[in-house]
């Protein structure tokens, strides 16, 4: 198959790679040093795609470039081409679907490339919307079960929802630990492995949070956090030992 991929970053690179064996792969950044560090053709511009005629085009691009850059491949495309994209909060992209004229599959690996090992991602989750072409969704299908990555099926509106809770909770857990952090402290062992997960955050694109964040469901998610510590400052200044028990308890079953 040929595979077009818009985006040389992390993902893009990984997703070259990964579908390199028996594809033909093609990428497109505006960084050319991005590029020249991926092993596929490099297109030079938007208007290289013509040329290719890429049986899917994988959007692989920051999230808040996603929406241009389809409309900027869109013109250089086959009629037949299925467009994918990669995105972590799906938000515009589904009435972008809607008035596009292609067939589309929408992903997202759950394994942010900061944090897992891109070698190692065996028992790691992706998502796959629920209306997706059924050729293009094929193709993620089965290269995530070769890696042995479970699959989730979810709409676009129930994906945004679960990723308000899956992500947006511990990126606010994490940024406000960074913002209470203090050069004075001397850490502990607990401390040292909360400051890694922040710092592994806060290397991630800052317009990638701000969306993360700016999910329409990431209010709830946030007041529910707000919630959670109000009730915790309750126990902690009325020093209620069986409240916090009861508190710990609860908690243990939360985690598993």
């Amino acid at each position: 198959m040929r595979i077009a991929i818009l985006g040389a970053g992390k993902m893009g690179a990984w997703l070259a790679a990964v579908l390199a064996d028996g594809n033909e792969i093609a990428i497109y950044d505006t960084d050319s040093a991005r590029i020249n560090a991926v092993k596929a053709k490099a297109l030079v511009d938007m208007a290289g795609l013509m040329e290719f005629k890429p049986e899917i085009l994988i959007n692989a691009v920051s999230l808040q470039n996603t929406v241009a850059a389809f409309e900027a491949a869109a013109p250089h495309l086959p009629k037949g081409c299925i467009i994918a994209d990669v995105a972590s909060v799906k938000s515009a992209i589904p009435e972008y679907y809607e008035k596009a004229g292609f067939r589309f599959v929408s992903v997202h690996p759950m394994f942010g490339p900061t944090f897992a090992d891109m070698a190692a991602l065996r028992k790691e989750n992706a998502v796959i919307i629920k209306g997706s072409d059924s050729e293009g969704a094929a193709l993620f299908r089965n290269l995530f079960e070769r890696l042995g990555i479970r699959i989730f099926e979810y709409t676009f509106d129930e994906h945004d929802q679960m990723m308000a809770y899956s992500l947006t909770t511990p990126f606010a857990a994490s940024l406000v630990f960074a913002a209470c952090m203090e050069n004075t402290a001397v850490p502990g062992t607990t401390f040292a492995r909360h400051r890694k997960i922040a710092r592994g955050l806060l290397s991630e694109d800052d317009h990638l949070l701000a969306e993360i964040l700016f999910n329409p469901h990431s209010l709830t998610q946030l007041e529910k956090i707000t919630a959670r510590l109000e009730f915790l400052k309750h126990i902690i200044k009325g020093r209620d030992y069986e409240e916090a028990q009861r508190f710990f308890s609860k908690l243990r079953k939360n985690v598993g």
